[in-house]
C-alpha cells in the first residue's frame, strides 16, 4: 500500500462575485491549495479497510487518488427491477445468492426499481452490484452516510460478513466512527490525524446486540411485515405470534400453528417468518425461529417443524445443529388438511416449488 503526497489546487476565475468575496473577507490569495500527506503501510494480507475522518478532511480525495478504478458508487439504475440492473452476464442464481449474502434477502424487493428502495436497501444493492462486477477491490464512498445509525451498524456487520466469505477486498470511506466496531476492519486510516492503524492482530468481536422476543396477541402487527414475506401476504389468524426487537427497535416477526397429523400429535409448525430489510444479514431470522422452536419443545413439550424454500434460510438451518433436515423435494399437492394452506390462494402451497422440511431437536 502506498505513501502519498496529494496536492489539490483550485484557481477560480476572477468573476465579480469571486472578487467581492476576496475583498470582503480580505483573502490573501485567489488560489485555494490543500495538501494531504500520509502512509498506508500495509501488505496484501487484508480484506477490509476503512478510511475515516470528519467532513472536508480529505477522505474522498485520498481514496480516489489511491484507488481510482475501484469505486462501486454511482451505478446507473434504469430498469424496472433491480434484478435487470445487475450485470447481464450473471445468472439469476448468482444475482440472488449475492443479494442474500449482503443481507438483501426480500424477494419482493428484488422486483422493485432502485429508486423506491430504502436507503439501507440501496446501500446493500450497491454492494451486491459491486460484488457482481468481479472487482478484486471495492471502495465504497460515503459508506452508511444516509442511513439511520442503528441501521448503519447492522448493515456494516452484514457487509463485512459478506466480504469475508469471498477473496475480495473492501474499503469503506466514512465520516461516522460508530461503524468501526461493527465493520471490524483490518486497518483504519484516520484523515483527521493522517495516521494509519493496523488492526489485524487485534481480536475482532462484534458489539453485543440487544435481542428480545415477545409473544403478542395483536395479530395486526403482521401488516408491518406482510409485504416483505417472500411467498404470501396472507396470515392465519389462529397462529401464535412472536415479535423480535433489536436494540429496542421492532425487527422481526414469527408465527406458529398447530400442525394436524394423522399419526403424531402435539406438533407445531412455523407459519410466517419475516425480518425487516434493515435488519437482514446478521442472523436475526435464524435466532428468532430457533428461540421460538426451543420454547415449544422445551417449555410446551411440543414438537416443532418448519418448511422453507428460501436459500438463505436453508443455509442458516443447515449450519445449526439443533435443526434436523427431514425432507427435501417437491410436494405433489400441498397440505390436505385445509387448515395450514389454501390451495386456491396463489403461493400458499408448496406443490410448485422445491422445499425443505426441518425439525427442531434439543
Amino acid at each position: 500500500m502506498p505513501n502519498f503526497n496529494i496536492v489539490k489546487e483550485v484557481k477560480p476565475k476572477k468573476t465579480f462575485r469571486v472578487s467581492s468575496v476576496i475583498g470582503k473577507f480580505d483573502l490573501q490569495t485567489e488560489h485555494i491549495k490543500e495538501q494531504f500527506i500520509g502512509d498506508i503501510d500495509l501488505d496484501n494480507e487484508w480484506q477490509i479497510g476503512c478510511i475515516i475522518g470528519s467532513s472536508g478532511s480529505g477522505k474522498t480525495t485520498i481514496a480516489k487518488e489511491l484507488f481510482p478504478e475501484s469505486y462501486i458508487t454511482n451505478f446507473k439504475y434504469k430498469s424496472e427491477t433491480i434484478l435487470d440492473d445487475m450485470p447481464k452476464e450473471k445468472s439469476v442464481d448468482e444475482i440472488t445468492r449475492t443479494f442474500n449474502s449482503v443481507g438483501f434477502s426480500s424477494p419482493p424487493s428484488w422486483l422493485k426499481p432502485y429508486s423506491v428502495l430504502s436507503n439501507g436497501q440501496k446501500m446493500r444493492v450497491d454492494l451486491a452490484n459491486g460484488l457482481l462486477q468481479d472487482k478484486e477491490l471495492m471502495v465504497f464512498d460515503e459508506f452508511t452516510s444516509v442511513v439511520d445509525r442503528n441501521v448503519a451498524q447492522i448493515g456494516s456487520y452484514a457487509v463485512q460478513k459478506a466480504i469475508r466469505k469471498t477473496k475480495r477486498k473492501f474499503i469503506a470511506v466514512s465520516c461516522h466512527y460508530d461503524i468501526v466496531d461493527w465493520l471490524l476492519p483490518d486497518w483504519i486510516f484516520n484523515t483527521d490525524s493522517m495516521t494509519f492503524q493496523d488492526l489485524r492482530k487485534q481480536k475482532k468481536n462484534r458489539p453485543e446486540i440487544k435481542f428480545e422476543i415477545y409473544q403478542t396477541r395483536d395479530k395486526s402487527v403482521w401488516r408491518m411485515f406482510a409485504k416483505h414475506h417472500y411467498l404470501s401476504h396472507s396470515h392465519n389468524n389462529a397462529a401464535d405470534v412472536y415479535v423480535a426487537f433489536v436494540n429496542e427497535q421492532l425487527a422481526g416477526f414469527y408465527s406458529a400453528l398447530p400442525f394436524p397429523h394423522p399419526i403424531v400429535k402435539n406438533i407445531y409448525k412455523g407459519h410466517r417468518l419475516v425480518v425487516l430489510p434493515d435488519y437482514q444479514g446478521i442472523g436475526i431470522g435464524l435466532k428468532l425461529r430457533t428461540e421460538v422452536a426451543k420454547h415449544y419443545v422445551q417449555k410446551k413439550k411440543k414438537r416443532f417443524v418448519a418448511t422453507t424454500s428460501h436459500p438463505a434460510i436453508i443455509y442458516g438451518l443447515k449450519n445449526n445443529s439443533n435443526w434436523i433436515l427431514t425432507r427435501k423435494g417437491r410436494l405433489s399437492a400441498g397440505s390436505k388438511t385445509g387448515k395450514i394452506q389454501n390451495r386456491n390462494v396463489k403461493g400458499s402451497t408448496s406443490a410448485n416449488r422445491i422445499t425443505t422440511s426441518w425439525e427442531y431437536k434439543l
